[in-house]
This record gives C-alpha cells, sequence and structure tokens, in this order.
C-alpha cells in the first residue's frame, strides 16, 4: 500500500527547498508511529510535533536524509531502519519545503537518544488512537487563527505537513488491515 522510494521522488511538488523525514514505525499490539515534539524556543515550527526530518544536504539521496536526520535528531541507527517504502511528497506553505515521507519499520523499545537542542522528546502514538482523534479545530498560529485538520492521541495535537502526511500513512495502513 506504500509507494516505492522512486515513485516518490518522480512525483511533482510544489517547494523550493527538499527535506526528508522518516515516518518510523513499529509493532506493539497495535502499529505505532514514532513522532518528535520540538523544542518552544526554536525559530521555526517551534513546539510543534514532526516526523524526524530534515533539509537534504548538497549531492545527498532523499532517504539517506531521512534516516540521517533521524540518527541525528533521536538517536536512530540507519542500519536498525527497514525502508519499506515511500508517501506522496508534501509541501510546507509558510517555509517552502517540499517534504519526502520514507516509512522505516523499526524494532518496538528502542532507547531514544534526543538532540535536546532540537527535540524535547519522543512520542510513540498508536495509530488507533491517532485515526480515532481525528478532527478539524481552530489553532492560532503568530496570531492568526485557522481552522485545520488534526489529530489528536495522549494529548498531543499534530496539524500541518505532518497530519497530512500522517493522513496518508492512515489511510494506506486501513486499506492494508481489510
Amino acid at each position: 500500500v506504500l509507494i516505492a522510494p522512486e515513485e516518490a521522488l518522480a512525483m511533482d511538488v510544489h517547494g523550493g527547498k527538499e527535506a526528508a523525514v522518516l515516518v518510523p514505525v513499529f509493532e506493539d499490539g497495535g502499529l505505532h508511529a514514532v513522532f518528535t515534539r520540538r523544542r518552544h524556543d526554536l525559530r521555526r515550527h517551534a513546539g510543534e510535533i514532526s516526523f524526524p526530518g530534515g533539509r537534504r544536504d548538497e549531492g545527498e539521496e532523499l532517504v539517506d536524509t531521512a534516516l540521517r536526520e533521524a540518527h541525528e535528531e533521536v538517536g536512530l541507527p540507519p542500519e536498525a531502519v527497514r525502508v519499506v517504502g515511500a508517501l506522496p511528497p508534501t509541501p510546507t506553505f509558510v517555509t517552502n519545503y517540499a517534504i519526502y515521507p520514507f516509512v522505516g519499520v523499526i524494532d518496538a523499545g528502542f532507547a531514544w537518544v534526543l538532540q535536546r537542542t532540537e527535540v524535547d522528546e519522543v512520542l510513540e502514538l498508536p495509530l488507533e488512537a491517532l485515526r480515532a482523534g481525528y478532527g478539524e479545530r481552530r489553532l492560532v498560529r503568530k496570531g492568526i487563527p485557522f481552522r485545520t485538520p488534526t489529530y489528536e492521541a495522549g494529548g498531543h495535537v499534530i496539524w500541518g505537513a505532518t497530519a497530512r502526511i500522517l493522513g496518508e500513512l492512515l489511510a494506506r495502513t486501513s486499506r492494508s488491515a481489510r
């Protein structure tokens, strides 16, 4: 139900800067996804929940960007990840990124090592709880109110590009469960 990484790379997506995220998933009484909550004092995306990832380095393959960033942000070594596919690339509207998400299976119970300059915490959230926590809500960002699709689980609210990526993952995993 996932798309091949090569297929994702060939898709046209709006965004002047390329970035990649790893969507780590593991099985532990149900499928879970791993997110980070960014520090509240960061200049960009402060306090937001996201998948580990970041901007592509010159000459780097995007899947390698996702793996490198996951290693840097949460201590997940590339050899501990089995990349099983990709999701369609997602644009960011404010920061002008084209984000390429790669789905990787990991073992449950990994001991996270956080890059404290960027990451406040790692969240391991059950996909079924996220699916049940879908809704549209009014948020205020930089003083501007807006309505947007969100996912909530365990008191954590996911929105924006991460919510769009998560929506793709949830749609595809619900198809595979049938």
